[in-house]
């Protein structure tokens, strides 16, 4: 399970990736992005255009994970797309793109959390997102709130994750084609892209911190 990643790119590269259109926050480089916090996704707004905003990581849980609970923490991983609770969030409205450079799978005999990415530099990617807006009391001291959430795809590891995480790893879109098919293919055609990256494809660049400031 993936909970923890990082976004070490401009805003202006991230709109040039993802061709965005319009842009609704101010976006700084996010070295250590837990669950909950706030971060970019884009989407397409209800007007059709492409647009970079900011979501908490977390979709919401299950209604049998919440019994006897008082906070919905939120889910960061979906990986059971035929479950009811997340085939309401497949259509092309709910999709979203994750950007991030890196990512981390926790295993404590390799050191703790073991940090990923397309190479040494840390090329921007994006992870395959659902996003809603919803209400839920996420924490006791907000209360019931309003906004928008994310979480990101997961499927089998690929070797390198494997060795490390052996039983899942994000979707992983590199191409302008996964991207674009992702975000407006209906679903029998998008839900191919839910596979791990060939081996090979992913090295180790940081290991042990809570942060990827590489």
């Amino acid at each position: 399970m993936c909970n923890l990643y990082a976004m070490r790119r401009t805003q202006t590269e991230i709109v040039a990736l993802t061709r965005v259109l319009l842009q609704k926050v101010n976006q700084a480089e996010l070295p250590g992005i837990f669950p909950d916090y706030a971060a970019p996704i884009v989407r397409q707004s209800a007007e059709g255009e492409r647009e970079l905003v900011q979501a908490r990581w977390g979709m919401p849980s299950p209604q049998f994970a919440l019994e006897g609970k008082k906070t919905d923490p939120g889910v960061t991983n979906i990986r059971n797309t035929k479950s009811p609770h997340w085939r309401r969030w497949l259509g092309t409205e709910h999709r979203c793109l994750v950007p991030f450079t890196s990512f981390s799978e926790f295993n404590k005999a390799e050191g703790g959390d073991i940090w990923f990415a397309l190479a040494e530099d840390r090329p921007l990617a994006v992870f395959a997102g659902i996003w809603t807006s919803w209400t839920s009391v996420r924490k006791l001291k907000e209360g019931e709130v309003t906004t928008d959430l994310f979480g990101f795809l997961t499927t089998e590891p690929n070797a390198e994750v494997g060795a490390i995480h052996p039983k899942a790893m994000p979707v992983i879109l590199t191409t302008e084609a996964e991207r674009e098919t992702w975000l407006n293919a209906p679903w029998p055609e998008a839900s191919a892209l839910q596979k791990p990256l060939p081996d090979g494809a992913l090295q180790i660049v940081a290991r042990g911190g809570k942060r990827d400031d590489g």
